[in-house]
């Protein structure tokens, strides 16, 4: 079975750290959110480490950002050819909802020259570059409402920044969820996950042929 090398190390730590940070902030805000998880923190605790959680994800965030922008990651990567990409994502789609199951070669399997297919991309460029700096930002306004409380209120006061903040926090557990199983869909349950700790991963082109 032929491998390549499609993570990087620091973005494999990235990737580890950031998904225990993430899984950190749900919890938290769950239990902000709801009376009835007391039982995983004081409602005190859950706010300061919520608060200080969410500082570190905007540093990892801005880890990723400018590691992405200096080795090149972002614009080999998530670069969207409108003139490609767009003809290839009913392709795509139609593989995910039924090409998958019925065992049909992925139409635009990862490769060194291009990680994402069109609807990764997709989904990848809204999470990064819109979900993750909205709740980022919210998040800071929220952090300390008396002293960001002039812009809270230019912005449409503390209801509308907690419906954003909340709901663009839902936005991201949905994507979690999908990309949990999108994870399994390699050519076992496992071979995307194992490939974010070694960082290689199997040409599924040539697994698919054999």
């Amino acid at each position: 079975m032929k491998h390549f090398e499609l993570h990087s190390l620091p973005l494999r730590i990235w990737h580890w750290a950031n998904t225990l940070l993430v899984i950190l902030l749900i919890v938290t805000g769950a239990r902000l959110r709801v009376a009835g998880m007391g039982f995983f923190f004081a409602y005190r605790n859950a706010v300061l480490i919520h608060r200080w959680a969410g500082f570190a994800t905007i540093a990892s965030f801005l880890f990723w950002l400018v590691y992405g922008l200096a080795s090149g990651v972002i614009t080999r990567y998530y670069a969207f050819r409108p003139a490609r990409d767009v003809r290839g994502m009913a392709g795509q789609a139609f593989y995910y909802a039924v090409g998958v199951f019925k065992g049909w070669a992925n139409p635009y399997p990862a490769t060194p020259e291009e990680k994402f297919n069109p609807l990764q991309k997709v989904a990848y460029i809204g999470v990064m570059f819109v979900v993750t700096p909205l709740v980022a930002a919210t998040g800071i306004l929220f952090s300390n409402i008396f002293y960001f409380r002039a812009v809270i209120s230019f912005v449409g006061g503390v209801r509308l920044l907690d419906a954003v903040h909340v709901a663009v926090a839902y936005l991201f557990v949905i994507y979690l969820m999908v990309h949990i199983y999108m994870a399994t869909l390699g050519t076992t349950s496992f071979t995307h996950i194992k490939a974010m700790f070694t960082g290689y991963e199997e040409d599924e082109e040539q697994a698919h042929r054999q």
